[in-house]
């Protein structure tokens, strides 16, 4: 083995500076490049990945030092992970198969700050998914017996996201109700490549996103497996207020198909001070499962059971912006805060937000409602308020497409005529800002730059 004066004679010969910056140069376009060539096997990955490499000016010499190193020392440059899977790899395989099945257990809990550190969980429930590319999702949540803390009743729910027909449907059979949601454009197909569809494709792509590494071999259910795992805080989008996370995925190294996948994350919500505990892991993975249409006809609802049906516009941005200036009319204000939002996406939330209101146009709405059947205020409520949780499905549509929104309601009101209320990323060079009193343009970074400079403190 040479010593490390050689090897110094051998790195100054490439008049390349080594340290952090060069180091992260060369492998943050390696692993660009790997997760690029994931329709390819690893030695047609690793060719490629060299040749187009070595067309960088950048990283030319540097790698050919790396490599000379690596010849030296007896080290594997490219090998990634002990058993050579590459998690692009796995995520190719995933995506041949036309339908796969799997089971997860979830719970939820939520430790405020002097509360018992042992309280149990208050969302505890075991659910299966079956997830075909051609028909949609189908889901089953079965709760374990745990009671709810605030004297409820643990619900049955099965729902099914129907592509095809652009349709989801979902029922709880304790509560003998079922809603049916239909959808202009492509919202429930986006849904499912965002991290809470519970996709085995999503959740690759999430770590693949992030910094990660592997566990090395283990055996589950007598399969051998390697597992992968990262705790990087820009996993789903480095969202706001999650403190920490720990997500493992487990692949089978004959297969290189997952066979267990596990997450753990703490959300802290600084308005209650309160930390919500989240687990689950997802096991029991079936793939390339024959389905057909059949599977995705949901079950005959009884007479017996209350419903709504909810016809959903496009949701884009004149409807977003149609949903914030019905929030002022009815509620008097902007949401003052993403945790606004995340409450009053729920519809019950949202109708006792608007009882409390005594703004005009909710006096005047308040009137329409009189003399109305329960079930026909429902339905009037739903229609009248469906802009503001199209706002809401706007929001979760930036962040599930990763455009960097960032919202100033807090600070912004309808008089602000030039103030940024909020905005998204369109393209590397431009923004789209939507201003105070809901006007809105496209716009250079750095026009966004001095914009966001001259809101209040």
């Amino acid at each position: 083995m040479k010593s490390l004066q050689d090897i110094q004679k051998i790195v100054a010969k490439f008049n390349v500076k080594p340290g952090p910056e060069m180091r992260s140069k060369v492998l943050d376009e390696a692993l660009e490049i790997q997760r690029n060539q994931n329709q390819q096997s690893i030695s047609d990955t690793k060719l490629n990945i060299w040749r187009i490499i070595m067309k960088s000016p950048i990283t030319k010499l540097a790698t050919a030092a790396v490599v000379v190193i690596a010849c030296l020392i007896g080290l594997s440059f490219w090998r990634t992970t002990g058993s050579g899977i590459a998690l692009a790899d796995v995520l190719a395989r995933i995506e041949k198969a036309n339908a796969f099945g799997s089971s997860r257990q979830w719970s939820e809990s939520e430790k405020i700050t002097g509360e018992d550190p042992n309280k149990p969980p208050y969302v505890d429930d075991a659910r299966t998914y079956l997830i075909s590319q051609e028909y949609g999702l189908k889901f089953k949540e079965q709760p374990k017996e745990q009671p709810d803390p605030n004297g409820g009743e643990s619900t049955f729910l099965e729902e099914y996201w129907l592509l095809q027909k652009k349709t989801k449907i979902s029922i709880s059979h304790k509560k003998k109700e079922y809603t049916r949601e239909e959808f202009e454009d492509d919202w429930l197909e986006r849904q499912l490549e965002w991290p809470w569809a519970n996709d085995p494709r999503v959740l690759v792509k999430e770590i693949l996103g992030c910094k990660y590494e592997s566990m090395g071999r283990a055996t589950i259910d007598g399969i051998e497996v390697e597992g992968f795992q990262t705790t990087d805080p820009n996993w789903v989008g480095n969202a706001p207020n999650i403190r920490q996370v720990d997500v493992k995925m487990w692949v089978d190294v004959k297969t290189w198909l997952p066979v267990r996948y596990e997450e753990a994350y703490v959300y802290f919500e600084e308005k209650r001070q309160r930390f919500e505990h989240t687990h689950s892991v997802m096991h029991d993975f079936r793939w390339d499962v024959v389905v057909d249409a059949a599977e995705f006809e949901p079950p005959v609802i009884p007479d017996d059971y209350t419903g709504t049906v909810v016809k959903w516009p496009s949701i884009n941005e004149e409807n977003a912006i149609q949903g914030l200036k019905l929030w002022v009319e009815l509620l008097g204000n902007y949401p003052k805060s993403i945790m606004d939002m995340i409450v009053l996406r729920d519809f019950t939330a949202l109708r006792s937000a608007f009882e409390k209101s005594e703004t005009p146009a909710a006096m005047r709405l308040k009137e329409e409602l009189k003399g109305l059947s329960q079930s026909d205020k429902t339905n009037r409520l739903r229609v009248a308020m469906l802009p503001m949780q199209c706002l809401n499905k706007f929001r979760i549509k930036l962040g599930g497409d990763k455009k960097d929104p960032a919202y100033y309601w807090k600070i912004v009101t309808p008089k602000d005529t030039d103030k940024v209320l909020m905005r998204w990323k369109v393209s590397d060079n431009e923004y789209r800002v939507i201003y105070g009193d809901l006007h809105a343009e496209t716009v250079t970074p750095d026009k966004l730059a001095e914009l966001e400079k001259a809101l209040p403190k």
